[in-house]
């Protein structure tokens, strides 16, 4: 059992923060790379990216936001309760290497899976600018985190009810305007990466995206994961999550993640109608 050592409600009680006891995990967990998760017996398992480790605690964290049944379920787990499994560390971890000026986006709570790869590039030595966006100020997460780790940080929202009003492809366009950009790193909401990844291909800078939103099954055994990566099927579990943001298939991509909608829904109403 992994025992839940911290919890935070963040985003209006729509993301929770779980801080799990998971020693052997947290000894060999690299950037970008994520642990299955499952509740109890009778539960899924779902993967979710590491948002930060802790080797000497022997803990990992990991951020989600309720939108299902499984995350549903597992909101409900508190201080003191524990998943049943928790495996990993799975997937290919980010390339980490100093290359100059980095410009790091997230979005959501893909700014969770953003957060360790940023710290690591600039660990490496590199100038990290940070762009975070969210519809409105009490969607964005993790901010003092990332500004720790970010040499500098803007804010857009959507309604300009913080930071800049506006979207993270309105702030990057200045920056790229400005400045030599080595990398991007965008990490959020599909329609995010793809406009992101848009952008920076017309200023020829080469730019990293996570499709961790795809993942299912998290070996590549169920095939759910399945995305077109320069003409070339990947698996986004096992060849993932992190692709070169231009060569990805998004409008496949987002259709491919509308499959099972329905389904989805059903199942997180049903299990909210449960007693207690």
């Amino acid at each position: 059992m992994f025992k839940i050592i911290r919890r935070e409600e963040m985003a209006d009680g729509t993301v929770i923060l779980n801080e799990i006891e998971a020693p052997k995990i947290a000894g060999k967990e690299k950037p970008g790379q994520f642990v299955l998760l499952k509740a109890n017996e009778d539960g899924e398992r779902i993967p979710l990216t590491m948002a930060e480790t802790d080797p000497e605690k022997g803990t990992i964290t990991v951020i989600y936001m309720v939108i299902g049944k499984t995350t549903a379920l597992f909101k409900t787990l508190q201080v003191g309760d524990a998943f049943q499994d928790v495996i990993g560390p799975l997937g290919k971890a980010t390339h980490i290497e100093n290359v100059g000026k980095v410009v790091c986006v997230g979005g959501g709570t893909g700014t969770a899976v953003l957060h360790p790869i940023t710290r690591a590039m600039k660990n490496a030595g590199n100038h990290v600018i940070t762009i975070l966006g969210a519809r409105n100020k009490g969607l964005l997460i993790l901010e003092d985190l990332m500004r720790k780790v970010s040499d500098d940080f803007y804010i857009t929202t959507d309604d300009g009810s913080y930071g800049r009003h506006g979207l993270v492809t309105d702030a990057l366009r200045d920056i790229l305007d400005k400045e030599k950009i080595n990398q991007v790193v965008a990490i959020g909401p599909v329609p995010m990466m793809k406009f992101v990844s848009k952008l920076t291909k017309e200023y020829n800078v080469p730019t990293l995206v996570s499709l961790n939103p795809i993942m299912v099954d998290g070996t590549g055994m169920c095939g759910c994961c399945r995305v077109t990566v320069d003409d070339t099927t990947k698996f986004a579990c096992v060849d993932g999550p992190e692709f070169d943001g231009h060569k990805v298939d998004y409008d496949e991509l987002m259709l491919r993640l509308q499959a099972y909608t329905e389904e989805e829904k059903r199942c997180y109403d049903e299990f909210c109608k449960l007693p207690g």
